[in-house]
């Protein structure tokens, strides 16, 4: 005999009628139940893991130490070598630098002194303008005051001037070598041909030689070399000039006195 739906509907056990185990069946399924597509997703496999650690920054960083650019930062790899260089270098300048001033202060050379102490004159004619001849000899006496410094004296030149004129041509000198804290007496005999000045020169020399004094200049130039032991110094330019006041009178010929402030030191600029 066929049963009744609703009696079926009313006998059938529900969820609440049901033991714990088969609830728990029902409404969790087991693992095997689930869908293949939702475990290839939540699932990952040993050597895919190792992919995606061997493709993170923060991994490389850890695994090989340091990157290329905290290399460069840092002063390691290729830019220790210039640091090294640069600081031997500094070091190198440093102690020249040191050196070359203990040099310096111990054998730093003073400039050496001239003084005239003598004058002749054996000759002056001014007849002739606008030519003047004059020959004259002065006797210079030449100091070098340093204790370790030597002077060589080379290319030197000398001549006479009046109211910054020349009134003789210049004269060669021999080389000559000054030892350390000694004095040289120089006595060139200057002038001889007859030179062109203006007139107004050749006719104030006329007239001071008629009041018997006459200002003049004598002028040495040419090159120097200092020696400290055995090093040598370049050459450096010497000019020297020496303001004298003469007494003079027309046609005197010997030796004439010097007027002023006799054995003056001359003007020396190297």
């Amino acid at each position: 005999m066929a049963e009744n739906p609703e009696e079926q509907k009313h006998t059938s056990p529900g969820p609440e009628h049901l033991d714990p185990e088969e609830q728990k069946q029902q409404y969790c399924p087991s693992p095997e139940h689930h869908h293949p597509e939702e475990q290839n997703q939540t699932s990952h496999s040993p050597q895919q893991e190792q992919n995606q650690t061997s493709h993170d920054p923060e991994h490389l960083k850890h695994a090989h130490g340091m990157t290329h650019d905290e290399k460069h930062r840092d002063g390691y790899g290729y830019k220790h070598p210039r640091r090294a260089f640069c600081t031997f270098l500094f070091v190198f300048l440093a102690l020249a630098a040191t050196t070359a001033l203990i040099v310096w202060l111990v054998y730093r050379p003073h400039n050496p002194s001239f003084t005239v102490v003598a004058a002749a004159v054996y000759g002056i004619n001014t007849s002739s303008p606008p030519f003047i001849s004059a020959t004259m000899q002065f006797s210079v006496v030449v100091r070098n005051p340093n204790h370790r410094v030597s002077i060589l004296y080379d290319h030197l030149s000398t001549f006479v001037s009046y109211r910054n004129q020349a009134i003789t041509p210049p004269v060669m000198l021999p080389p000559f070598f000054h030892e350390r804290e000694s004095t040289v007496t120089i006595s060139p005999v200057i002038g001889g041909a007859a030179v062109p000045v203006s007139v107004e020169v050749a006719n104030g020399l006329a007239m001071d030689e008629g009041y018997g004094v006459v200002g003049l200049r004598l002028v040495l130039m040419g090159k120097l070399r200092w020696k400290a032991g055995t090093i040598w110094s370049g050459h450096y330019g010497l000019y020297v000039r020496c303001e004298l006041l003469v007494g003079l009178k027309k046609g005197f010929v010997g030796q004439v006195p010097l007027l002023g402030s006799p054995h003056s030191p001359c003007n020396v600029h190297i």
